[in-house]
């Protein structure tokens, strides 16, 4: 992760708080806690998405026994469950930092009920991604980086020049605009893809996650919302 972001110069306009952006950080704070303590990493996989799964019942079906099922759950439902775990402490601390410092301006722009939608949509659509482009895959997709990758590009298409506190290489504070903070982060994207990197990140989920959210918030933004920071004065 080239930057880390600690904080944004982008005030709340429409809301007075963000109630749906931390309600879902302390949703996937307290699963964790119930994933680490009751039960345990194996039965935690019975509510990820696993693609050849998820396909052998097509989507709508009933729950397909596979080496990680330890907990009988329609594959179908995996598609929201999935995205509120994480596989260790770094992980959830990854998406939530981002969740946090841009999550809230999202929200801001389209209202709290809206953006619970966007979220869970882009959420969804980042593990169906991820399903169709590796059909063939067993390993189970956990993660809110989907999701949160949806608020970066809403985020990105908002916002680009609101200025962003970072940690770059995670040791060095730098104060840049967003377009240069979560731009890094959408070309890395492509290029792991491209790549195609033997490891275990979902990039193609991120991928669906991201292209959900742009489109999204065209569409989901209150009424007067300007994209590209529009309103702010020609520098």
């Amino acid at each position: 992760m080239v930057f880390i972001p600690l904080s944004d110069d982008n005030p709340l306009r429409a809301i007075r708080f963000q109630w749906v952006t931390v309600g879902l950080i302390a949703v996937n704070i307290v699963v964790f806690i119930w994933q680490s303590v009751s039960v345990g990493p194996s039965a935690a996989a019975s509510f990820a998405v696993i693609p050849a799964e998820l396909l052998q019942v097509r989507l709508f079906g009933g729950a397909a026994h596979g080496p990680y099922d330890l907990i009988a759950l329609p594959e179908g439902y995996t598609l929201l469950s999935y995205m509120f775990l994480h596989g260790d402490i770094f992980h959830l601390a990854s998406n939530m930092i981002f969740l946090w410092v841009f999550g809230d301006n999202v929200e801001d722009a389209m209202g709290h009920l809206k953006f619970l939608v966007f979220y869970v949509l882009c959420g969804i659509a980042a593990g169906l991604t991820h399903t169709l482009m590796l059909p063939d895959s067993k390993l189970p997709l956990i993660g809110a980086s989907g999701a949160v990758a949806g608020v970066i590009a809403a985020y990105l298409i908002l916002h680009p020049r609101v200025l962003v506190w970072v940690l770059a290489f995670r040791i060095i504070p730098l104060r840049i605009s967003a377009a240069w903070v979560l731009g890094v982060w959408v070309v890395t994207q492509i290029v792991m893809v491209v790549v195609n990197q033997a490891d275990q990140v979902a990039w193609w989920a991120h991928i669906g996650g991201m292209i959900t959210g742009a489109i999204l918030i065209v569409f989901m933004r209150r009424p007067g919302v300007q994209l590209f920071d529009r309103w702010l004065s020609p520098v």
